[in-house]
């Protein structure tokens, strides 16, 4: 299908299972692609349907002024539509929001004023603020006003909602967002508390700001949600449980869903995990929990996605310098796993470990785990009178601990403490990789070295 313009392929963003991130869920968890959209995020919904709308009211011509006080998103999302439909596009945006989210405005021809980051929403320092100070000394300017607008909440209500009540063919037992102007969360949970009424609808909401309830206003850095006062288009009642989350977690869980997922994602989409997280944990076996995904890492590539950055504002930690157990085994050299059938008999274990100088070794059953044997139980069992060629299937230990190629690579200390070995295996229990203390030593070694030659 060939389409009129850009504004025609906003929507219709795919959904998809979070198979590895969310393994350890007694839940289904499902993460709609937000940003797929051709503007990078949810917001190109707002912005063309605000736009095309005020057009049909007459409200606007093709030659106005747009203004629009945003953190980005909306921004260029508005920019887009007015591109394509032939307006003058102005952006106010506070200081703390990155320099990519500009350049993108730019280059669609918008005209950008930063305002104080620390500004109260009502200060006339606010990009709010700013906002309606040009509109007054501006002819023909227009603010159309995503904290207001109902077709804010209305582009999710008749678009974004029922592509979910589709995707999932009306089976949600939870709905996870992020809120700024509130517009996602209100659309999408008037759509569907019509539709599935037990759906239970959450907000991820960031420590800062209010629009969970009153706290502390204070600043941080996740871009795109949180407020320090409550939108009109936000309807409160429809949310029915908030998840404050902070700015680590958010980043942490955000880099994760890059790593493991291979979805390039900002940073909010790691509070809005954050917060499925916490009641995906509370939700019975097989509950299926649909979290939105906002916004690209496009516009955070000097950011979160930097290590340096993550180290300068103290997020970062050990899970995120070691990374995956897959990350560990891709960092050494390539070797095959040495297993052992477990038909075979002592005997051949004995000469297995005499050749290969390994003291521990996973037993397989038509390739697929099914124990494990260790030269000190050879020992004994021979000791005790087991003849050589007694099948290893009647001596194994049957119980072993595996872990995953998505798994962090934190978990490998206990397991050497334990004087185990880590086994990992795929999804099949084939074993892909047996890692000892000495490997987990040498790649730590090697990254230590990398890193001070990097700060020399």
């Amino acid at each position: 299908m060939i389409h009129d313009s850009v504004l025609d392929v906003v929507g219709h963003t795919p959904m998809v299972r979070l198979s590895r991130i969310g393994r350890d869920l007694p839940c289904e968890l499902l993460g709609k692609l937000e940003y797929l959209n051709p503007g990078g995020s949810v917001k190109d919904r707002i912005g063309v349907r605000m736009l095309l709308e005020a057009e049909k009211r007459g409200d606007i011509e093709p030659g106005d002024t747009l203004i629009e006080p945003t953190s980005g998103n909306t921004g260029i999302g508005l920019a887009m539509a007015a591109a394509v439909r032939g307006y003058r596009m102005i952006i106010t945006m506070p200081e703390k929001m990155s320099r990519e989210k500009q350049v993108v405005l730019e280059a669609l021809g918008a005209e950008i004023i930063r305002t104080p980051t620390e500004a109260a929403f009502d200060s006339p320092e606010s990009h709010i603020s700013v906002s309606k100070r040009l509109q007054e000394v501006i002819p023909n300017a227009h603010i159309l006003d995503q904290y207001g607008n109902p077709d804010n909440p209305k582009a999710h209500e008749e678009g974004t909602a029922l592509e979910i009540l589709e995707q999932t063919e009306g089976r949600i037992d939870a709905l996870v967002a992020g809120a700024g102007t509130g517009g996602t969360i209100t659309g999408i949970a008037r759509r569907i508390k019509k539709e599935v009424p037990s759906c239970l609808i959450v907000g991820a909401d960031p420590e800062g700001s209010i629009l969970a309830g009153p706290g502390d206003v204070k600043s941080y850095k996740v871009e795109g949600i949180g407020y320090d006062f409550i939108p009109e288009v936000l309807d409160r009642e429809l949310v029915d449980r908030w998840v404050k989350t902070n700015d680590r977690d958010s980043f942490r869980l955000a880099r994760q869903l890059i790593r493991q997922e291979g979805l390039l994602v900002g940073g909010s989409s790691g509070s809005a995990l954050c917060a499925a997280f916490a009641i995906g944990k509370e939700l019975p076996e097989g509950a299926r929990v649909v979290v939105i995904l906002p916004d690209s890492v496009r516009n955070y590539m000097t950011k979160f996605v930097d290590d340096a950055w993550m180290r300068q504002h103290g997020f970062d930690d050990v899970q995120d310098e070691i990374g995956t157990v897959g990350d560990m085994i891709r960092a050494l050299p390539p070797k095959s796993p040495i297993t052992v059938e477990d038909d075979k008999s002592l005997e051949h274990a004995v000469k297995l470990f005499k050749a290969h100088g390994i003291s521990q070794m996973p037993c397989t059953a038509g390739g697929r785990l099914s124990g494990i044997v260790t030269e000190s139980d050879l020992l004994h069992f021979l000791v005790e009178g087991r003849k050589p060629s007694t099948p290893l299937a009647e001596v194994m230990v049957r119980r072993v601990t595996t872990l995953g190629l998505h798994d962090d690579a934190t978990k490998l200390p206990a397991l050497f403490e334990r004087g185990e070995v880590a086994i990992v295996v795929d999804d099949e229990r084939k074993v892909v990789a047996v890692l000892t203390k000495l490997d987990f030593i040498e790649v730590l070694s090697r990254r230590a070295k990398l890193g001070t030659a990097a700060k020399s």
